[in-house]
């Protein structure tokens, strides 16, 4: 099976480094995925999901805002602020709910819609 390396770091240190199958990532001009073999490509993200296919299972971090860089076997996410929301023990993740929800309402973007990316959280609770 085809993969590519996804990293995602924070300025606290990184949160994520593995093989995936797929991320759909929130890019300003819209949501797109990349793929294995991707088209390089540099572009700034805004608040939303960044969601991880893996073989087995499927992750989802949220973040305010940042920066993305693509190549043909990786994905370098650097975001100012993350909260997982798909790790750890049912209670850890309502609490990395509520988290990631203050995280999305602390961006001040009049071009976001906070209650799209609001909805898109809860589908993970």
């Amino acid at each position: 099976m085809d993969t590519i390396k996804l990293s995602i770091v924070t300025p606290n240190g990184e949160i994520f480094n593995d093989d995936v199958k797929t991320v759909t990532l929130p890019g300003k001009e819209g949501e797109f995925g990349v793929l294995p073999g991707h088209s390089a490509l540099v572009s700034s993200l805004t608040v939303g999901v960044i969601v991880i296919e893996r073989a087995d299972s499927t992750d989802a971090v949220a973040i305010n805002w940042g920066h993305v860089k693509v190549d043909e076997n990786s994905v370098d996410v650097l975001v100012d602020g993350a909260i997982a929301l798909t790790q750890g023990s049912d209670s850890e993740i309502a609490k990395n709910i509520d988290a990631a929800k203050e995280l999305v309402n602390s961006v001040k973007d009049s071009n976001i819609s906070v209650a799209s990316v609001e909805a898109k959280i809860n589908t993970f609770a």
